[in-house]
């Protein structure tokens, strides 16, 4: 993941070179932007340099710890090997730290929307999984998750499940989860044997505050319905179900989770901002035609992202080629190392387009 840091060396440099330049001198607001974006990436590319210097070292005294002929330089070597390995360790997570993109929706609550796509209940099956892949990271990170919507199947999948997940850094690690997750994978319901294909879709939005998105009550057609699901005791026999629709755009969001009206009136008013906004920044990027879309941020949800192969244990991000053999471990909540390279690929992408754009490329 850290080979994408170069283009953050490569820029550190120029911009050094920029700061002694006379014309940029003479020009105190072009000379503020250039030192602000230097002192901005400096922490990162010092620490980048400190990790390739000590990966040169660890290479060094592996050799010597293997090849040296003197007994006692070995095992000063071996040594001094093991506490190099410690601070590389230290390092990374240094700059893993160092690489969260600054985002003004990055501290903002999430809200999540997973749906069963291609394969029937196979599909239904999957969803239920990522909810509960999701469901362990966000426990991982000391984040809360409450459910606003499901569709739940007989087998316990799950046609449709939304839900808000509640704390400091959600957007900014969950934002690259958006879009088409395949799985390939044997169903249990399968006598031949044969590997199946399914997808879900993930939707992941901020939510935003009434401020941000002022929502008309002349605009809203509000209706209440008795909950429904699987069957047993989670089906609500009272009418605090809410089903607000939207009319001047026809989006509608329901909510059944709690068991007071007024409670689920307030999620599905938050999920509605959050569409709402989502649809105002989409309008606005596709207006800005200077800049190129990204392929590794939040992206088009209709967008092939990631696939789980069961049979080889297999994970593969396909927005930047990133794959991993630990498919239990990985549904078990432990995503971070795929986020991490995500938000690497993410912020040496927009730090491309940035020098493209300054050339005028």
């Amino acid at each position: 993941m850290f080979e994408n840091l170069k283009v953050f060396e490569e820029r550190y440099e120029a911009l050094n070179g920029r700061l002694y330049d006379p014309a940029v001198t003479a020009d105190l607001k072009a000379y503020s932007a250039i030192r602000k974006e230097h002192k901005e990436i400096e922490p990162l590319v010092l620490k980048y340099r400190r990790f390739c210097a000590l990966e040169r070292e660890i290479e060094e005294l592996s050799q010597m710890a293997q090849n040296e002929p003197d007994e006692e330089l070995r095992a000063l070597a071996a040594e001094e090997l093991a506490a190099e390995k410690e601070q590389l360790g230290v390092c990374e997570r240094e700059i893993r730290l160092l690489l969260i993109p600054k985002d003004p929706n990055d501290d903002k609550n999430v809200i999540m929307e997973i749906r069963a796509g291609a394969g029937g209940e196979e599909a239904a099956l999957f969803a239920a999984v990522l909810f509960r892949m999701y469901s362990l990271y966000a426990a991982s990170k000391g984040w809360q998750i409450e459910t606003v919507f499901e569709n739940e199947t007989e087998l316990g999948g799950y046609r449709g499940i939304e839900f808000i997940v509640s704390g400091e850094g959600a957007y900014s690690r969950l934002k690259y989860e958006s879009g088409v997750h395949r799985v390939q994978r044997v169903p249990e319901t399968e006598t031949q044997g044969r590997i199946h294909t399914s997808t879900c879709t993930v939707a992941v939005l901020p939510e935003v505050d009434e401020v941000e998105i002022e929502i008309n009550p002349k605009d809203l057609q509000i209706d209440t319905f008795r909950s429904s699901g699987a069957g047993g005791q989670k089906v609500n026999k009272t009418s605090s179900a809410i089903r607000i629709t939207h009319l001047p755009t026809g989006m509608v969001v329901e909510c059944q989770d709690e068991r007071s009206q007024y409670k689920n009136k307030d999620k599905a008013l938050k999920v509605l901002r959050a569409r709402l906004y989502e649809k105002s920044l989409r309008e606005q990027q596709s207006q800005i035609s200077a800049e190129r879309k990204s392929q590794v941020g939040t992206g088009d949800r209709s967008e092939r992202i990631r696939t789980y192969n069961y049979p080889q244990g297999r994970i593969t991000d396909h927005r930047i080629g990133f794959t991993i053999y630990r498919l239990e471990d990985f549904l078990s909540g432990n995503i971070d190392e795929v986020i991490d390279a995500l938000i690497a690929a993410d912020r040496a992408e927009k730090m491309e387009d940035r020098i493209e754009l300054e050339n005028g490329i």
